[in-house]
């Protein structure tokens, strides 16, 4: 098989594989934003019974969150390129689509952090426009809003796993030698989720410090739990 041949064929797995599996992942395994809520309260400490809480919570810490969380995700992502990295390139289809979900649930946890949640048709798409951006795919305001949900989403997974193909060929290609590919698999998905995790993660940062300071313009109330402290500038 010409190098030309193999890329073409690699290039059309890795497609059908990523899109599989970002299917998959907002079909079955989201995450849950209440019990995510409750973890963020357990395990990070933020004040808050609400996600509209987090706008009165100091930024930094937001910050420290969502880095956490991305660290959290690279090691489950090397974890798991490692383990199906030592058949090489004959697992390609089941590493990239656990590694779809393995995205998918970051962006979501990230989305949450920053106080974005996902239970209307809107946000649903804000939410897949996030996952667009952290794919390097520029999704237009025009097709959101002439799109319905059930045709959106579609559209828009087809559209990232065509971009992220090209991207997972350039680097997986080396995925030939079953016990080199180990290594390699678990360095590619490790850096794989790392980028798509800052790049959606300044995506809802940026969001959220625009929203915040647009409550601080307009003096909205925001109503606090007793634990929490004030709205900060």
């Amino acid at each position: 098989m010409s190098v030309e041949s193999k890329t073409s064929w690699l290039t059309r797995r890795a497609e059908e594989a990523l899109k599989t599996g970002f299917t998959r992942a907002y079909q079955t395994v989201k995450v849950d934003p209440e019990k995510y809520l409750l973890q963020l309260r357990a395990a990070h400490g933020l004040p808050i019974s609400t996600y509209q809480g987090v706008y009165s919570v100091e930024p930094a810490l937001l910050e420290n969150v969502a880095a956490g969380t991305i660290r959290a995700a690279m090691k489950v992502a090397a974890v798991e390129g490692a383990g199906f990295g030592l058949a090489g390139l004959i697992t390609i289809v089941p590493d990239l689509s656990i590694l779809a979900a393995i995205t998918l649930r970051t962006v979501q946890k990230l989305s949450l952090i920053y106080g974005f949640e996902y239970n209307t048709d809107e946000e649903v798409a804000e939410l897949w426009v996030a996952a667009a951006s952290a794919a390097g795919v520029d999704i237009s305001r025009e097709l959101l809003e002439k799109e319905i949900i059930n045709r959106f989403v579609p559209k828009v997974i087809q559209r990232i796993a065509v971009q992220a193909s090209r991207e997972v060929v350039e680097k997986w290609a080396g995925r030939v030698i079953p016990v080199a590919s180990s290594l390699i698999g678990a360095g590619l998905n490790y850096y794989f989720v790392r980028a798509w995790g800052e790049r959606a993660h300044s995506h809802f940062r940026d969001k959220h410090l625009a929203f915040r300071r647009h409550l601080l313009a307009a003096r909205t109330p925001i109503t606090l739990d007793a634990n929490q402290p004030p709205l900060l500038s």
